[in-house]
């Protein structure tokens, strides 16, 4: 049985097939490849893409999604194996779970990090408590990666790369930068942008204002391997001027600085010396004309400025209609 926890655990080729499908299905949206199934989608935190594009992709292959949430009336669950439960949980994960796939065909699940403690949040606990008790497929929806949005944004660079007649990705140099905001993040947009980019073929940089910014071991070592593979490497990079020269793709996102997690009271004075980062016309004077996006929601004239978001180089809405294409590829090989 397969799942779709993180792209890294798909090879190259897979995940180009998925993409080229979801490039067929954005042509022709409608299709019976859910027919008669059922997809339960759980919501442990917000959503507005992910939760409509899920739901009218489930619609639109002829399947049905079952939504579900702690503050739609969905029982609290327990994640820890071999406690007492006595305290607000009310059911382990693991029943929830096992009678979720009688119901149902498929489970996303939504759950990011509690920002306490990385090390803990690390181990993705839910997703993988999932993936462990689950008898149907399993769909990251977004834990400590977001696999589903980085599909999204490749399939949307492809497009317009090709519309432009730029060529393949494949040696473009694409710039993953932190960006500026008022609290701190979840690192997961970061984390799967990066190991996407390195596994796409392009010459990746990763723009930090320190190095308590750059993200988890476990992800750079993954995108240097891809990198590897592909003849390339990870250049990480303090540096604004140095990241921007050149650049022909720029990927915005802001996340929390790791040594800090649990503790931004800390990091805020650190943070608000980099307000500068934001993404400006400055900044991408200085690149090869090159395309922009960010995964969104994004508070504008604080990660981006209008100028540079409201350009014709920005691709950030046809990432998220996207989210709904690569998703229903994404569904239909699962259930096939």
């Amino acid at each position: 049985m397969k799942h779709f926890l993180n792209t890294a655990d798909w090879t190259r080729p897979d995940l180009q097939a998925l993409i080229d499908d979801a490039r067929a299905m954005k042509a022709s949206p409608y299709g019976e490849a859910l027919k008669g199934k059922t997809v339960a989608l759980l919501f442990l935190n917000n959503s507005l893409r992910t939760r409509t594009s899920f739901d009218v992709g489930a619609h639109q292959l002829g399947g049905h999604a079952v939504v579900l949430s702690p503050s739609g009336g969905m029982w609290p669950l327990e994640f820890e194996d071999g406690v007492v439960m006595d305290g607000e949980a009310e059911e382990h994960v693991k029943e929830a779970v096992k009678v979720l796939s009688r119901y149902c065909d498929m489970i996303g699940i939504r759950a990011f990090p509690k920002f306490q403690d990385w090390q803990e949040d690390r181990k993705d606990k839910i997703l993988t408590a999932f993936a462990k008790y689950a008898d149907v497929p399993v769909i990251n929806m977004e834990t400590i990666t977001h696999p589903c949005q980085e599909m999204a944004h490749v399939m949307a660079l492809q497009e317009r790369f090709e519309k432009d007649g730029r060529g393949a990705l494949d040696g473009k140099k694409f710039v993953l930068t932190w960006t500026y905001h008022p609290k701190p993040l979840n690192t997961a947009v970061a984390n799967s942008a990066l190991m996407i980019a390195a596994k796409f073929g392009m010459d990746v940089t990763l723009l930090t204002p320190t190095e308590e910014y750059i993200l988890d071991i476990r992800y750079m070592n993954q995108a240097a391997h891809d990198a590897k593979a592909n003849g390339r490497k990870i250049h990480v990079t303090h540096d604004i001027n140095e990241a921007y020269d050149g650049a022909e793709v720029v990927y915005a996102k802001s996340w929390g600085a790791i040594p800090y997690f649990g503790n931004w009271q800390e990091e805020k004075p650190i943070r608000d010396l980099y307000r500068h980062f934001i993404v400006d016309e400055e900044k991408m004077a200085k690149t090869d004309n090159a395309l922009v996006s960010h995964c969104l929601p994004m508070r504008r004239n604080v990660k981006m400025t209008d100028g540079v978001f409201d350009s014709a180089n920005c691709i950030a809405y046809e990432e998220a209609e996207n989210r709904l294409h690569v998703q229903k590829a994404i569904m239909k090989a699962l259930a096939g």
